[in-house]
């Protein structure tokens, strides 16, 4: 750690700056700051624990678009935390630079599983922007490649959601149990 004084503080207290790279230290105080939040929220560590799972589970499909509502709208309907389902899901934002690598490994692990032979690299310059007005770009590029994304997705999401449920039920239920003084 570096010290590294700060205009807004006394000057003669220093602040204490990580020596992980810029993108790491950022995603270290993401993580340290939502874990405060799911610590504090006013819910049962079940549901908590519930809800960040349901948040991981919707973050490895390839529902990009839709995965915040429907972990929500998935949470609501197991009555289980929302805030915390919501928060899980984001993580996959914050880790961005590597979930294109995650998809395309759940490609083929969908393809494996299906055992369907993986599509040959679709060239998105051969469309003009007429094409994709119509529909028969998204059943022939889009739609063939979905299933075997989806059903990859589940090799991943559920151990990691089971894991995450697990592991978030012993945290809080150990930050929320009150520590004897010897």
């Amino acid at each position: 750690m570096t010290l590294k004084p700060q205009k807004a503080q006394q000057p003669d207290e220093p602040v204490y700056e990580s020596r992980l790279p810029k993108p790491l230290a950022r995603m270290k105080r993401w993580l340290a700051a939502h874990h405060m939040t799911l610590m504090a929220i006013a819910d049962t560590p079940h549901s908590i624990a519930l809800g960040s799972a349901i948040g991981i589970f919707f973050g490895f499909t390839p529902l990009y678009p839709l995965k915040t509502l429907l972990s929500i709208a998935v949470a609501w309907v197991f009555r289980c935390n929302k805030v915390a389902a919501a928060i899980a899901v984001t993580l996959h934002d914050v880790l961005i630079w590597a979930m294109p690598a995650i998809y395309v490994a759940e490609y083929h692990l969908g393809c494996w599983s299906l055992q369907r032979p993986v599509a040959q690299r679709v060239h998105f310059r051969q469309f003009g922007l007429s094409d994709y007005m119509h529909w028969h770009v998204f059943s022939r590029v889009v739609w063939p490649a979905f299933w075997p994304a989806f059903i990859g997705s589940l090799f991943l999401a559920v151990p990691s959601a089971i894991i995450v449920y697990f592991l978030m039920r012993l945290l809080i239920s150990r930050a929320r149990t009150p520590q004897k003084i010897d």
